[in-house]
Protein backbone atom coordinates (compact mmCIF):
# COMPACT_ATOMS: atom_id res chain seq x y z
CA UNK A 1 0.00 0.00 0.00
CA UNK A 2 1.51 3.27 -1.13
CA UNK A 3 1.51 6.10 1.38
CA UNK A 4 2.72 9.67 0.97
CA UNK A 5 2.78 11.78 4.11
CA UNK A 6 3.48 15.51 3.92
CA UNK A 7 4.71 17.60 6.81
CA UNK A 8 6.24 20.99 7.47
CA UNK A 9 3.36 23.29 6.66
CA UNK A 10 2.34 26.14 8.90
CA UNK A 11 1.81 29.86 9.27
CA UNK A 12 4.60 32.20 8.19
CA UNK A 13 4.92 35.88 7.44
CA UNK A 14 5.50 37.12 3.93
CA UNK A 15 9.18 36.91 3.08
CA UNK A 16 9.68 33.92 5.35
CA UNK A 17 10.60 30.33 4.58
CA UNK A 18 9.22 26.86 5.09
CA UNK A 19 10.49 23.43 4.20
CA UNK A 20 7.94 20.79 3.27
CA UNK A 21 8.74 17.11 3.47
CA UNK A 22 7.00 14.12 1.95
CA UNK A 23 7.79 10.65 3.25
CA UNK A 24 6.92 7.78 0.94
CA UNK A 25 6.35 4.12 1.71
CA UNK A 26 5.05 1.08 -0.11
CA UNK A 27 6.80 1.85 -3.40
CA UNK A 28 10.24 1.64 -4.92
CA UNK A 29 10.83 5.30 -4.32
CA UNK A 30 13.91 5.64 -6.50
CA UNK A 31 11.83 4.59 -9.54
CA UNK A 32 9.24 7.34 -9.12
CA UNK A 33 9.11 10.92 -10.24
CA UNK A 34 7.80 13.15 -7.47
CA UNK A 35 5.76 16.29 -7.75
CA UNK A 36 4.44 19.04 -5.52
CA UNK A 37 1.08 20.61 -6.29
CA UNK A 38 -1.03 23.13 -4.42
CA UNK A 39 -4.64 24.15 -4.21
CA UNK A 40 -5.87 27.44 -2.81
CA UNK A 41 -9.49 27.92 -1.69
CA UNK A 42 -11.77 28.36 -4.68
CA UNK A 43 -9.00 27.61 -7.15
CA UNK A 44 -7.95 24.61 -9.16
CA UNK A 45 -5.00 22.49 -8.17
CA UNK A 46 -1.81 23.74 -9.79
CA UNK A 47 1.64 22.38 -10.44
CA UNK A 48 4.43 23.73 -8.24
CA UNK A 49 7.54 21.61 -8.80
CA UNK A 50 8.67 18.14 -9.81
CA UNK A 51 11.82 16.06 -9.75
CA UNK A 52 12.85 13.06 -11.78
CA UNK A 53 13.43 9.65 -10.21
CA UNK A 54 17.17 10.22 -10.07
CA UNK A 55 16.96 13.83 -8.99
CA UNK A 56 18.83 14.83 -12.10
CA UNK A 57 16.03 16.95 -13.52
CA UNK A 58 13.84 19.46 -11.78
CA UNK A 59 10.86 21.42 -13.01
CA UNK A 60 9.19 24.51 -11.61
CA UNK A 61 6.12 26.61 -12.19
CA UNK A 62 7.03 30.10 -13.31
CA UNK A 63 5.37 31.52 -10.21
CA UNK A 64 7.83 29.81 -7.86
CA UNK A 65 11.00 29.65 -9.95
CA UNK A 66 13.91 31.16 -8.07
CA UNK A 67 12.09 30.97 -4.73
CA UNK A 68 11.33 27.27 -4.29
CA UNK A 69 13.71 24.32 -4.55
CA UNK A 70 12.69 20.69 -4.86
CA UNK A 71 15.04 17.92 -3.81
CA UNK A 72 14.91 14.26 -2.90
CA UNK A 73 16.79 11.75 -0.81
CA UNK A 74 16.25 8.29 -2.23
CA UNK A 75 17.96 6.71 0.78
CA UNK A 76 15.28 8.24 3.00
CA UNK A 77 12.36 7.78 0.60
CA UNK A 78 11.65 11.47 0.90
CA UNK A 79 11.14 14.52 -1.24
CA UNK A 80 11.41 18.09 -0.03
CA UNK A 81 10.24 21.52 -1.07
CA UNK A 82 12.26 24.43 0.28
CA UNK A 83 10.14 27.56 0.00
CA UNK A 84 11.81 30.94 0.41
CA UNK A 85 10.58 34.50 -0.03
CA UNK A 86 7.04 33.34 0.54
CA UNK A 87 4.18 35.48 -0.68
CA UNK A 88 0.55 35.62 0.47
CA UNK A 89 -0.44 34.11 -2.87
CA UNK A 90 1.53 30.99 -1.95
CA UNK A 91 -1.15 30.21 0.64
CA UNK A 92 -2.63 26.82 -0.22
CA UNK A 93 -2.78 23.18 0.71
CA UNK A 94 0.36 21.57 -0.68
CA UNK A 95 0.29 17.98 -1.90
CA UNK A 96 3.04 15.64 -2.93
CA UNK A 97 2.43 13.12 -5.66
CA UNK A 98 4.27 10.13 -7.11
CA UNK A 99 4.26 8.12 -10.30
CA UNK A 100 6.60 6.41 -12.68
CA UNK A 101 6.74 9.29 -15.12
CA UNK A 102 9.39 10.17 -17.63
CA UNK A 103 7.55 13.17 -19.00
CA UNK A 104 4.31 15.05 -18.28
CA UNK A 105 5.54 15.62 -14.74
CA UNK A 106 3.68 18.95 -14.63
CA UNK A 107 0.32 17.25 -15.19
CA UNK A 108 -1.45 16.30 -12.00
CA UNK A 109 -3.71 13.80 -13.71
CA UNK A 110 -0.65 11.73 -14.61
CA UNK A 111 0.14 10.99 -10.96
CA UNK A 112 -1.45 7.94 -9.39
CA UNK A 113 -0.46 8.49 -5.79
CA UNK A 114 -1.15 11.51 -3.61
CA UNK A 115 -0.61 12.57 -0.05
CA UNK A 116 -3.23 14.09 2.20
CA UNK A 117 -1.78 17.60 1.97
CA UNK A 118 -0.29 20.12 4.36
CA UNK A 119 -1.56 23.66 4.85
CA UNK A 120 0.73 26.59 4.14
CA UNK A 121 -0.52 30.02 5.15
CA UNK A 122 1.47 33.16 4.39
CA UNK A 123 0.35 36.31 6.14
CA UNK A 124 0.95 39.77 4.72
Amino acid sequence: QVQLVESGGGLVQAGGSLRLSCAASGLTFSSYAMGWFRQAPGKEREFVAAISWSGGRTYYADSVKGRFTISRDNAKNSVYLQMNSLLPEDTAVYYCAADRLVDSVRVGAKYGYWGQGTQVTVSS
